[in-house]
């Protein structure tokens, strides 16, 4: 599966910005896709995650209520919606792709580049 991730920016704080990520390759179907981020110095984490039929979505704690996860079967992509944005949510962001929903970076096996979000103050 390869992945290409885009729609990152320069943002000021309480703006919005929406991220893609299309997949190519392997049955994309049969694969989970999840955006994860990673701030300097800090340890990627989860954003949020969904599988391509309807089912399961997962948000962490720090985005639930602010992001939305959804996908257009059609154009194999999945977006990131982000509203309300933070100083704190500054990071470069990845989409990957794994089996099944995880919130475990360690269970995806494929990632696209990043795409860098900056927020202002």
């Amino acid at each position: 599966v390869q992945l290409q991730a885009s729609g990152g920016g320069l943002v000021q704080a309480g703006g919005s910005l929406r991220l893609s990520c299309t997949a190519s390759g392997r049955t994309v179907s049969d694969y989970a896709l999840g955006w994860f981020r990673q701030a300097p110095g800090k340890e990627r984490e989860i954003v949020a995650t969904m599988n391509w039929h309807p089912g399961s979505r997962y948000y962490s704690d720090s985005v639930r209520g602010r992001f939305t996860i959804s996908r257009d079967h059609a154009k194999n992509t999945v977006y990131l919606q982000m509203n309300s944005l933070k100083v704190e949510d500054t990071a470069v962001y990845y989409c990957a792709a794994a089996r099944e929903v995880s919130s475990y970076s360690h269970e995806y096996q494929y990632w696209g580049r990043g795409t860098l979000v900056t927020v202002s103050s």
